[in-house]
């Protein structure tokens, strides 16, 4: 079983490295390895060269934003599951892919395999786990309460995976994943934790626009006013976390 898994980076030379060496250093061998580079000027490339014989497919050139280089490497791609974990985010550890083969039935393969996400700084020290924890069953439905599995925990076989949608800027892996899942006929949950998420940030600016791409696709997907309403609860719990916060300390 052959697991494409997919890098795409510019100008990462400070977090390229961690990425790349947590891929070759698994112990499962059957793993295509793409890096998308958007034509980096800072090293990044001497990184790439580096680890050149380890990886199957790298391209770099200017790109039209994140989501058209991911939208090449699933193109590139050849493997039965693809996975993306771009500059900066890890696989959890050297045995992950085993650990996710272990729990495969290959008589009946999973349209989709899932799992937890441990977050880390600049520096690789641990910020914890994920606030939002990865329900036991997954749906396109669940995604109603937001991106309740990360992106880099997600992987999906390559034969119902779509192409992200490139009129989304900053939620088009929100989009593709309510997408794949509702092509999925057998969604697997490894109860593993999968990948190590850099929580870089986002600018304001950023992340108010990622916002309201989210809260688009909501709405095409789960109806305006269940999204109003839904919306309505989000802010009240942040406002009640808030205060009891504020009141504790």
């Amino acid at each position: 079983m052959l697991f494409s898994i997919i890098t795409v980076t510019y100008n990462a030379v400070q977090w390229l490295e961690r990425t790349i060496q947590s891929v070759v250093s698994q112990s499962y061998p059957d793993i295509e390895y793409i890096v998308i580079d958007g034509n980096s000027t800072d090293g990044t490339l001497g990184i790439v060269k580096k680890y050149r014989s380890s990886i199957t497919h790298c391209i770099s050139e200017p790109d039209k934003g994140l989501y058209d280089a991911m939208n090449k490497g699933l193109k590139l791609a050849s493997g039965d599951y693809v996975w993306f974990l771009n500059a900066g985010d890890m696989l959890y550890s050297e045995n992950t892919v085993q650990e996710i083969v272990n729990k495969l039935n290959i008589e009946n393969l999973p349209d989709i395999i899932y799992g937890e996400t441990k977050i880390v700084d600049a520096h690789n020290n641990s910020l914890g786990m994920r606030r939002l924890k990865a329900p036991e069953n997954l749906s396109w439905k669940s995604f109603r309460m937001g991106m309740l599995v990360c992106h880099q925990s997600f992987l999906v076989k390559r034969t119902i995976a779509p192409l992200y949608d490139l009129q989304y800027r900053f939620a088009a892996d929100y989009d593709w994943c309510i997408r794949c899942l509702k092509k999925a006929d057998n969604v697997l949950n490894t109860h593993l934790i999968l990948s190590q998420f850099l929580e870089a940030g986002l600018s304001a600016a950023n992340r108010k626009a990622a916002l309201k791409e989210r809260y688009r696709i909501m709405c095409e997907n789960y109806g305006k006013l269940p999204t109003q309403i839904r919306h309505l609860w989000f802010a009240l719990r942040f406002y009640a976390a808030k205060w009891t916060k504020k009141t504790v300390s």
